[in-house]
């Protein structure tokens, strides 16, 4: 099962989380951006719907797959403060 960490990080003139070296928008407080990424991180942990998807892979070749909307990922929240 895969796994995402959500850090707290300072960013700009505030706070952000980060994702993979991704930055979500910046928060004025700790607390706000600390608020947003234990919502994202519990958001992602819950089940979708299951999707047929297409997608074109760096060969320029097209794949058909089923993605199940119930293989979600282990979500932490990492705070560095």
């Amino acid at each position: 099962m895969t796994h995402v960490t959500y850090k707290i990080v300072r960013h700009e003139d505030g706070w952000a989380y980060t994702v993979n070296g991704v930055f979500s928008e910046s928060f004025p407080t700790h607390a706000r951006a600390l608020e947003a990424a234990r919502q994202a991180a519990a958001e992602q942990r819950e089940p979708g719907r299951t999707e047929s998807i297409e997608y074109e892979d760096a060969d320029g070749r097209w794949h058909r797959e089923v993605a199940s909307g119930r293989d979600r990922p282990e979500t932490d929240v990492e705070d560095s403060a």
